[in-house]
């Protein structure tokens, strides 16, 4: 995994210098060799600049950027391509020689052959770009689930690229204004949805997408290669429980198997949950060696589960290392977090996330990561209640829901003591109303999954903002196929996943140079899992049924079968504790006036109703603190100088 960064100027203000400072930017993404390729024509310059953090071939011929056929091709490339070896055969067969032994070198030799048809050969996660210096034409590509990131940005004759937004930072033509859309979007989710990004004129690619750029057209057009839809569209498997879960099995151990390709020391993240405990049991059995397994514990009992994980580690046979961390430990991760999300972020699994990480470090150089078996298998409790409450919404009457929705409206809060201080309750308890006034699939997965709400947005901002397209809102689930459950998750795999889940590993492990890999996330397991019935993956009420079952043919079950606390941090506590004078200083009048975004009146409310009263949820006071915090790094400069 490496960093990635490069610019087309057709005004040629940029040159070496320039590109320099873009690609340096993201030293940690590859401390371990950097190159730059620059170019100068009449009409542009270019440059390609790589930051690399060896895995395959190890050697110096691995280094990009990496050039083809004297010179025509250069790629610079950020990810693991893990079935290089079976396409550098097949393109072997067809006369081609290669001089590495690096998966690069791949990519370069496909797409020569292939166009971008060679795409659909490629087993990975990857961001790279393919400059073609004959025709001068610009090939960048994000692979299907959107694992690497990609950002790029186009204005004034300059277009730009990188990994992360630091390269563009870092180069004096790039013009750094917020998208106040942009802000209102983070402030519904937590996150800013691909392909919108925090600034003007910069935008995310999409996953499963590719951009041509050609220039001597300055034509830019982007192409979907792959879609997850396309999976849930197509009609069921007719097959029995017992044989689903026996061949999901098989799809999984070749998916994990393919993320142990590597030239240096791999590990696991173990968190004791389902997910992971999956990835370890099927790596391990067929491993001759013992997996090198990593678990951060809490001083907190209430949020720990790393003597789940010991437990489990020791069952399965694992090198198992435990790091417990403080309050300490995860309260000094904050102050950076602006630095390393350099995009608005508010997950707050991202504070342990970043402390596993530095852990793994000391010991392995890849560890991977059980992301996304909640998306695929169907674990969420909004799931659930999709499952659940879908049909009962809709057989209630118009008359009796539009009743009830009222009622509820009418109840404060404070009347149910028993949950006052339980935040999911509070969320479910507050939308309830709206589901109940119009209970369609979309209304209920919104409910479920946005924060503030539009009102609450119009009302935030001293501005008028405008709501965005994103992918929360692709109703492209045919209607012959549609259930709640598969409406649900693969809208979570095109949007949460991608721009919270994903970004949220790809920054935390960037950020000690480790490589985090997805084993979940192969495209032949969604592939195998979206043509399962719905009712196989929430059965009887058990959500995550057929992992479940996998797991306990090697864990026992009376260990697995216990709530689900995940990586959690105590930030309510902390919001009215240790983050109190923060809250004060960002959020006070004269931050906010000076800053000249928000409604100072309503951001008192919204401060007042959570301190005072007690009356709001956590999440509203974080989201703004994780927003101003950035906005003091990225948009203050001066001060952090």
């Amino acid at each position: 995994m490496c960093g990635i960064s490069g610019f087309v100027d057709f005004k040629a203000k940029n040159g070496e210098s320039e590109l320099r400072s873009m690609t340096d930017a993201l030293v940690h993404r590859g401390p371990d060799a950097s190159g730059y390729y620059f170019d100068q024509t009449d009409r542009f310059s270019i440059g390609l600049g790589h930051r690399r953090l060896s895995i395959i071939d190890l050697s110096p011929a691995g280094n990009q950027p990496m050039q083809f056929l004297d010179n025509r091709y250069w790629i610079v490339f950020n990810g693991e391509i893990y079935n290089y070896t079976e396409i550098k055969k097949v393109l072997a067969g067809l006369g081609h020689q290669f001089e590495t032994q690096s998966d690069t070198e791949v990519i370069l030799h496909a797409y020569h052959e292939w166009g971008s048809d060679s795409l659909k050969y490629f087993i990975g996660m990857f961001s790279f770009v393919i400059y073609d210096k004959l025709k001068e034409n610009l090939f960048c590509c994000r692979d299907r689930a959107g694992v690497k990131p990609f950002f790029y940005y186009w204005k004034d004759e300059v277009f730009l690229f990188g990994s992360e937004l630091k390269a563009f930072i870092a180069n004096p033509y790039f013009q750094k204004e917020i998208e106040i859309n942009a802000v209102g979007v983070f402030m519904q989710f937590g996150y800013i949805p691909a392909p919108h990004c925090i600034f003007k004129n910069a935008f995310k690619l999409l996953p499963a997408h590719f951009l041509h750029f050609n220039l001597r057209t300055k034509k830019m057009e982007s192409e979907k290669y792959w879609n997850v839809y396309d999976l849930y569209n197509r009609e069921k498997l007719k097959i029995s429980l017992s044989d689903a879960v026996t061949e999901t099995e098989k799809v999984l151990e070749k998916a994990f198997k393919y993320r142990m390709v590597a030239d240096v020391p791999v590990g696991v993240f173990l968190s004791g949950g389902y997910d992971s405990s999956c990835l370890v049991a099927l790596l391990q059995k067929n491993s001759t060696g013992r997996l090198k397994t990593f678990t951060i514990g809490f001083e907190d009992e209430k949020l720990d589960e790393a003597k789940y994980a010991k437990e489990i580690a020791g069952i399965l046979g694992t090198e198992h290392q435990e790091y417990y961390c403080s309050e300490k430990d995860a309260l000094d991760v904050i102050p950076d977090l602006p630095y390393y999300f350099d995009e608005p972020f508010a997950d707050n699994s991202a504070i342990p996330t970043i402390l596993v990480s530095k852990m793994a470090r000391k010991n392995v150089t890849v560890a991977l990561s059980a992301d996304a078996g909640d998306e695929i298998f169907g674990g969420y409790d909004r799931y659930e209640w999709m499952v659940k409450y879908y049909k009962k919404m809709h057989a209630i009457p118009p008359i009796a829901r539009k009743g009830g929705a009222a009622l509820l409206r009418s109840i404060p809060i404070e009347k149910w003591p028993k949950f006052r201080d339980n935040n999911i309750f509070l969320k479910k308890y507050q939308k309830l109303a709206t589901i109940l006034h119009d209970p369609s699939p979309q209304n209920i997965y919104m409910g479920m999954t946005e924060d503030y709400t539009e009102i609450e947005r119009k009302n935030l901002f001293n501005k008028k903002i405008d709501s965005i397209f994103t992918a929360h809102f692709n109703q492209e689930l045919k209607i012959d196929q549609f259930d709640p459950l598969s409406y649900a998750m693969v809208k979570d795999y095109q949007a949460y996943m991608v721009d919270d889940i994903l970004q949220k590993v790809d920054r935390a492990t960037m950020s000690v140079s480790l490589e985090g890999r997805e084993p979940f996330l192969d495209q032949h397991v969604i592939e195998w899992v979206a043509s399962l019935p719905a009712e196989y993956k929430i059965y009887q009420g058990q959500r995550k049924y057929i992992l479940k079952q996998i797991v306990h043919k090697y864990i026992p079950e009376k260990l697995m079968d216990r709530p689900k606390k995940g990586f959690v941090v105590p930030v309510k506590n902390w919001l009215h504790n240790v983050l109190r004078p923060l809250v004060d200083k960002y959020l006070g009048e004269t931050y906010i006036e000076e800053q000249n975004i928000f409604n100072m009146d309503y951001i008192l409310q919204i401060k007042r109703s959570y301190y005072v009263t007690q009356k709001e949820n956590d999440y509203k006071i974080w989201y703004l603190l994780m927003f101003q915090m950035w906005y003091e790094r990225w948009m203050n400069l001066s001060k952090n100088s």
